[in-house]
């Protein structure tokens, strides 16, 4: 046996859990030379391929006419669902009503028809634009502002949630309310777009280079599309030039397209949107209409509340069941009901096909409470700080019965009391209301607004089955680790996370842990990475991967050198036996000489979850994550346009894997939420073509928008309640509603110019023209009431 004096200077690992270690890719962002799809080598003689779109938004195909495009110069083929070896469907849903392309009706302005495959990009995008297609029109919905959720269509079966009786307890409260707020959808906008790269092999067999969330699940709809097992497709991602949710169903119809034409001409073929196309033919988040109705008594305590969650599902059922559920799953927010009913209505329309995006509905929801928690502050004249501190579930430790949801689970991890304490003392809250409210009083054009909202979000897929992930971890005879999962890089740093796992476990430095990249071929039927869990998941099944290969060395140590197994220690790149010490390299080198097996496969499933949809009843969520945001803003009230001048945010993420890179995903979680609720304007035409479809006309936040003064702190007292990976929490989707702030920080400006007696109803996105047009409402209403 090889003896090693201890090293004294190493007594602990160079990049293990709860450091802060930068982005594995960072370097490789910054300098351009991270790969993404678009920058990998084409195989020779690669096709490309280019989309017709339709041009109305609700017809049937009366004619086709193709020759022209047939016969453009480099066109190879063209492409009609006639041509779709398998299913014609790449609906997530199982609804079937989600076509690769048209076949006999076109639902949406920007739906594809067919599909251009030519020598050149240009080539095939300038041959679309000569088909000549005839349509028999129809009447198209574009809005759902005016659809009735009861009469018109649903694209799904919609969730009902109800916990005492919210009829009876509004009926008999001293004060009642009923309102509605119209909420805006947002484009993903990823830095880059739908892209896939498709490279045929043998018999029937394909690989597709893919920018997509749910590998598998890309997999899976491919191989039904070409007609073929899931064993004949492999997809491939090693990194995604950001997700948010457009790239968990909607990159299926691109790889789809590819691997078509790939398996068809025996070639590779790429398929790549630009810009416009991306913004016209993929979904985007919700939008909303959130109806509600609010009793209460004359202190603000909520008595009973009514909710109906009308969601814009687009033509096709994707994702909006689910998401209409998590609207319902997070009307609550932070707050107690003590008799609530909601309900949502996932409506079709004419509009392109809505998708999952960072919050997945949770954000809707909490909209939709915190509207709520305004008009009963407006009510009774109170600050809304104080009506939402009255209302918040038991804290964690209180005996109470203020901690059932409308869905029935027990919050019993709640810290939001002691995460608004420190932000609102942290944040100075009190003096500054006060500086606000003096300023106000002697400024006549800029009005000063100041908001701190809350969030509770749970953590978990609904779907129950998507709870779960694989790894595979191998440990080479010198040392050096491989590891992959089924979780996928999009920029938020999981593949990091995971290594610090691994790295932990085996007590190496970070810089042995080799990241590669996702694939079906490695580790199968895998959930997407969204829901906030992918660390969650991905950093579980690699830790049991990795402790099954440490248990074999474990025992393999014990045995050869005949020592009881709790003597056998893995320290710092090193492992003491006995009394002895070997370097980590070392011993994995013996055990390999021993035929000691050095790869495994783990698995994770979370458990307690169960979820009834019939009932509306179950344990949803395996934990919750909190925080709280406080912004101010000014405005001018004789335009509307307004300045973030400040914002400060406390964010939990239980025990932190990796502060840095955390703190990072909060700052851009506000960024993006803050967009969606202010600037973030999506605007159809009467005839349903997307008007906002390009930087040009769709106005994602700048860095001069941020805010002036920026703080922005995790919480160093707080760990995970449930036995999550090392005691941390998710942070993908969590801090996004911390832009709620924002808006209700403009909703307090505009509410000055009333001397605060009126609640503003300000929708959203508050853009400046909205802002003035509040203001506007709100003095005319005040000079009517004088």
């Amino acid at each position: 046996m090889t003896q090693h004096t201890p090293n004294l200077k190493a007594q602990k690992i160079s990049g293990g859990v709860h450091t802060d270690q930068r982005h594995d890719s960072a370097h490789k962002h910054v300098a351009g030379e991270a790969v993404y799809i678009d920058d990998m080598p084409e195989p020779a003689g690669t096709l490309h391929v280019g989309l017709g779109l339709s041009n109305v938004a609700h017809g049937t195909l009366k004619s086709v006419d193709l020759s022209a495009v047939r016969a453009a110069p480099g066109v190879v083929d063209v492409l009609t669902h006639a041509d779709v070896p398998g299913d014609n469907d790449i609906s997530p849903s199982g609804m079937h009503d989600d076509p690769v392309l048209a076949q006999g009706k076109v639902q949406f302005h920007g739906q594809p028809i067919f599909a251009v495959v030519a020598e050149t990009r240009e080539q095939a995008r300038r041959a679309a634009r000569l088909a000549k297609v005839e349509y028999d029109e129809l009447p198209a919905v574009i809005s759902i502002w005016d659809l009735d959720t009861e009469k018109d269509k649903q694209v799904t079966t919609p969730l009902t949630l109800n916990r005492g009786d919210a009829a009876a307890a509004i009926a008999a409260a001293p004060r009642r309310i009923k309102g509605r707020m119209k909420l805006g959808g947002q484009d993903h906008f990823y830095l880059e777009g739908q892209v896939s790269l498709a490279v045929p092999g043998e018999d029937d067999e394909v690989t597709v280079y893919c920018s997509t969330q749910g590998p598998s699940e890309t997999q899976h709809l491919v191989s039904h599309v070409l007609g073929v097992p899931s064993h004949a497709v492999t997809v491939e991602v090693r990194r995604m030039g950001g997700g948010f949710g457009g790239k968990e169903t909607q990159a299926n119809q691109c790889a789809a397209l590819a691997a078509i034409a790939a398996k068809k001409h025996k070639r590779a073929v790429k398929v790549r949107l630009d810009r416009d196309e991306d913004m016209t033919a993929t979904g985007k988040r919700h939008d909303f209409a959130i109806d509600y109705e609010v009793g209460f008594d004359d202190e603000g305590n909520i008595l009973g509340v009514d909710y109906m969650f009308a969601l814009n599902a687009g033509f096709s059922a994707d994702l909006s069941g689910p998401v209409g559920d998590r609207a319902l799953f997070h009307c609550d927010n932070a707050y107690f009901y003590p008799n609530v009913h909601a309900k949502s209505a996932p409506l079709y329309t004419n509009t392109v096909s809505n998708t999952a995006f960072r919050g997945f509905g949770g954000p809707q929801g909490m909209v939709g409470a915190e509207r709520v928690i305004d008009e009963v502050a407006f009510a009774v004249g109170k600050d809304s700080l104080e009506i939402r501190k009255l209302n918040f579930y038991d804290q964690i430790g209180t005996p109470g019965e203020r901690n059932l949801t409308p869905y029935h689970q027990k919050v019993e991890d709640c810290i939001i009391q002691r995460i608004v304490a420190e932000l609102e003392e942290s944040a100075q809250y009190a003096r500054r209301r006060r500086e606000i409210a003096a300023f106000n009083a002697n400024s006549r054009f800029i009005k000063r607004g100041l908001a701190l909202t809350p969030v509770k979000f749970g953590i978990s897929f609904t779907k129950t089955e998507s709870n779960q992930a694989g790894a595979l971890v191998h440990v080479y005879a010198d040392g050096s680790v491989h590891m992959n999962h089924g979780g996928t890089e999009m920029g938020q740093g999981l593949h990091l996370k995971v290594a610090q796992v691994v790295a932990e476990e085996f007590q190496i430095d970070l810089e042995r842990v080799k990241i590669t990249a996702t694939t079906t071929a490695k580790v199968p039927n895998t959930a997407p990475t969204a829901a906030s869990s992918g660390a969650d998941l991905n950093g579980m099944a690699a830790q049991d991967a990795a402790r099954q290969i440490r248990k074999r060395l474990t025992d393999f140590a014990a045995d050869k050198y005949q020592v009881p197994v709790d003597q056998v220690v893995f320290l710092p790149n090193r492992v003491r036996v006995g009394n002895q010490e070997i370097s980590f390299n070392d011993l994995v080198k013996q055990a390999y000489l021993n035929r000691i097996q050095l790869s495994a496969a783990g698995h994770y499933k979370t458990p307690k979850i169960h979820w009834d949809r019939a009932k509306g009843r179950g344990h949803a969520f395996y934990y919750y994550a909190y925080g709280a945001a406080c912004a101010e803003v000014s405005v001018d009230v004789l335009t509307g346009e307004y300045v973030v001048e400040r914002a400060d945010i406390l964010h939990d993420t239980g025990r932190s894997l990796n502060r840095a890179i955390d703190i990072g995903q909060v700052e851009g979680g506000f960024i993006q939420g803050m967009g969606w609720l202010t600037t973030e304007e999506l605007w159809w035409d009467g005839k349903g073509r997307l008007r906002t479809h390009a930087p040009s006309t769709y106005k994602i936040p700048l860095a001069s928008d941020r805010p002036k003064i920026f703080n922005v702190a995790l919480t160093d007292w707080s760990e995970a309640y449930e036995p999550t990976i090392h005691r941390s929490k998710a942070v993908g989707e969590p801090p996004l509603p911390h832009g709620m702030a924002v808006l209700h920080a403009l909703s307090d400006a505009v509410a000055s110019v009333a001397e605060h007696k009126i609640c503003p109803r300000l929708d959203a996105p508050a853009t400046p023209e909205r802002v003035l047009m509040a203001i506007e409402r709100l003095r005319a209403e005040a000079a009517q009431a004088q």
